[in-house]
Parts: structure tokens; sequence; C-alpha cells
């Protein structure tokens, strides 16, 4: 079980922060430099240096969004320069990408940021820059509203698996369709049929919380509350819910954990935003409700320092008697810890700790940020492309590097991972430094 350290105050972390600033500028300056993006982009690292895999080029957003959070964490032009230039060269088809769930990512990543920094006046203001910006956004959350399927009460914004899968991931993706709405924007099609996108959005959310998450009530008086599935299937032709189901978890009725993490992130996040929106009020108590179970859940099945296994139920955990009640090894023989899982689920707890009011949650974050920020979890080796080590990509498919000698894969990173540390040590540096705190949806205030 997690031991949050309730006594950890944001500003004893500030000279960490400094220290791993240094460390992600020169990550980024070495992928700049040695990475060939004719590969496609990069995925994860294979002995410390990045390759791709391709399937749905979902991490290019967060190679150019790193550059940016990085001008933004230290106020360097170089790396606005890269995050602006990259942006401009290479993101435009990922706004108008028709078969993929992951417009929240890429395009929030970049364009958003890019808009965010021009509002809060880092960068100089520019109308025409300001309205590509904008434009790239609002097109982006009616491209992903489109992927839609109904069911009974509502519908949901489909994976790349097809219509009838529900992946938790996507409710990060939400965070597109709001930003599209709030700048005015709509999803038009047959019979210039209109779709209000916060609505869409909400309807996604409130399908992920009725079926991704478990409450151990009801449906699921059999289940723990705050258990996640990675993915729901649905019978596309009534709508009817079908079964949960796992691409890159153990199985359905296992909690992979980085699926968990988009799911705490993704629920903190949306309820700052929809507090926002008085139209929006009513949904909120819902949303507290699976942002609460599945914080808990993470908190109570993690090991004690905060960083989690690949999966709750990974087969091999078994035999590694105490696991829960020490801190986590990722160089155990049994299975492999999933850092970005980590990252990812840190930011949900401070996100909703504040929203609360609930000290619990948030030194819970401040105490996995701690963590992650020290050995053997930092990657100090000028030489490693990775900032954040020992996270996993899709253990079912045996995509990770395993060392010699090993079990199990280690001392690896993602790009999904190094951004979101990047955008949790940004967001705990400005609370540090009474900065805006640091939001999505700064960029349309």
């Amino acid at each position: 079980m997690l031991q949050i350290n309730y006594s950890l105050q944001p500003h004893q972390l500030a000279g960490p922060l400094q220290q791993f600033w240094q460390l992600s500028a020169g990550k980024i300056l070495h992928i700049e430099k040695n990475y060939d993006p004719a590969q496609g982009a990069p995925v994860f690292t294979r002995e410390g240096k990045y390759t791709t895999r391709g399937w749905t080029e979902w991490t290019q957003g967060f190679q150019y969004g790193s550059a940016i959070l990085q001008f933004d964490a230290t106020g360097d032009d170089t790396f606005l320069e890269i995050g602006r230039q990259k942006t401009i060269a290479s993101m435009a088809p990922h706004v108008s990408h028709t078969g993929v769930h992951d417009h929240g990512f890429n395009n929030v990543s970049t364009y958003g940021n890019l808009l965010r920094l021009m509002k809060e006046e880092r960068i100089p203001y520019n109308e025409w820059e300001r309205h590509f910006y904008e434009l790239a956004l609002k097109v982006s959350g009616a491209t992903q509203a489109a992927r839609w399927t109904p069911i009974k009460n509502g519908g949901f914004i489909y994976s790349f698996n097809g219509p009838h899968s529900l992946f938790v991931d996507t409710m990060r993706s939400c965070r597109i369709l709001m930003l599209s709405h709030r700048l005015g924007h709509l999803l038009q099609g047959e019979n210039d049929v209109r779709t209000d996108l916060l609505q869409r959005a909400i309807q996604h959310m409130k399908a992920t919380a009725d079926f991704n998450i478990y409450y151990g009530e009801g449906r699921d008086s059999y289940d723990v509350a705050g258990r996640t599935a990675h993915e729901c299937i649905f019978n596309v032709k009534d709508g009817n819910f079908r079964a949960p189901n796992a691409q890159q978890g153990f199985s359905g009725f296992t909690t992979w954990t980085r699926g968990l993490a988009w799911a705490m992130l993704g629920f903190a996040e949306e309820l700052e935003f929809l507090a926002t929106e008085p139209a929006a009020k009513e949904h909120l108590p819902w949303m507290e409700k699976a942002a609460k179970a599945t914080c808990d859940f993470y908190i109570a099945n993690t090991p004690s320092d905060g960083v989690p296994y690949w999966d709750t139920g990974a087969p091999h955990l078994a035999h590694f008697e105490g696991y829960l009640d020490q801190p986590s090894n990722p160089f155990n023989p049994f299975e492999p810890v999933d850092s970005s899982a980590a990252a990812i689920a840190a930011q949900g707890l401070i996100r909703l700790g504040r929203y609360l009011g609930e000290g619990k949650y948030f030194q819970a974050g401040l105490t996995v940020l701690h963590t992650l920020l020290q050995a053997p979890y930092i990657s100090t080796d000028a030489e490693h492309q990775g900032l954040l080590l020992h996270a996993i990509y899709h253990q079912p498919n045996g995509w990770d590097y395993t060392p010699p000698g090993s079990k199990v894969p280690y001392g690896e990173a993602c790009m999904w991972g190094d951004y979101h540390i990047r955008e949790l040590a940004l967001t705990v540096q400005r609370l540090i430094r009474n900065e805006p705190y640091y939001t999505f949806y700064n960029c349309v205030l």
C-alpha cells in the first residue's frame, strides 16, 4: 500500500526539480540530434535509444510537447523553437486523423500548450498564430467526436480497435472536445446535423464511469471498488454492454495500472474543467465518485513508494511475497513495474486532492513524484535518451526490451512517460512558484 508522506511539502522538491529540468533538456536535445524521424514517431527506448513501434503514431505530440513544456519550465527559447517548428511541420496529419482515439494526447500537448503559452503571455501575442492554434484544436475536437458508437442512454468515442471498443485511455482525449467546444466549435454531419461537443464528451465520460470503472456495488458487487477495465466490449447493433477486456493488461478481470492511471488523471482534470461550466454541474457527483474510487484503488494496490507493477493481477506477483508492503523493485525476477503509470497517476492524485481539498490525495501525488525524481527512476546517464526509467509498453505482446539475464523488462523509457513526468513536474513547480495553476484549458480561459 502506498505510504503517504503527509509532511512532504512542494517546496521541498524545488532542488530535485531543478536537476530534473537539467536532465530533461539533455534528453530532448539528444533525441533531436540523433533520432531519425523517417522511422516514425519515437515510442520507447531499446538499450537506451528511442525506437518506434508502428501502430498509430500516438506519441508524436508527446515528443514535441515535451520541448514546449521544457521551455515553459525553464524559459529556454531553444525548446520553444523546437516545439513550435515541429508542431507546424509535423502535427497537421494528427488534427485530421480519423482512425484514432488519441487526439487529446497529440494535439493538446502541442497546439494546446502553444496557445496556452500565448494566453499566459509567456510568448508574444500574434493574432494569426493564435488563429492557427485555435483552428487546429477546433478541427481536432470535432474529428475525435465523430468516432462515435451510440449505446442506450448515451454513447462513446470508440478506440482504434473498432466501434465495439471503449478504451479507458480515451478519458484524456475528452479534453480536446472540451477545448473545441469552449472555442465555439461543434461537430456538423449529414444534413447539417449539429452535435454539441461538450455533451458528447460528457456522454463518453459517463459511459467510461459506468462500464470501465467498478464500484463494488450493484452489478459490481462481486468486485472491488476502483478496479478498472482497460477495454469494454459492446454489441454495436443494439448498444448492449457485453464484457470487460484488456489489450495491454493481463485480463479484463484484472487492472492494467496505466489504464487505471489514465482514468485517475482523466476524471480529475475533467472535474476541474466542468466545475467552470455551469451547465455541467449536475455531472460532478458521478465524476467525483469515479475519480475517488480509482485513486483509492491505486493507493491500496501500489507498493509503498507509489510505483505500481504493470497489472495488479499479473500472474507472477503471486510468487512475490509482500510486494505491496515494500518499495517497488524494477529489478525483481517476477513482473515489471510501470513508472509511466506512476507519473500519470501522480498528477491525477494531485489534481483530485486540490479539487476536493483533501490532503490524502494531494500528499499521495507528491509522494509518488518524490520517488520518481530519484534513483532508480530518473535517468542521469547522458547517453540514455529516456528520462523516466522502468516504463513498460505492452507486456502481453512482448514488445519491451528485456536485458540479458533478466526474466522481465526494465531500464527503459517511453515517450508518454517522459512527457507526463514533465507535465507533473511543471504542475508542481508552478505551485511552488505561485505561478498560474497548470491546466489543459488555460488556453481557452
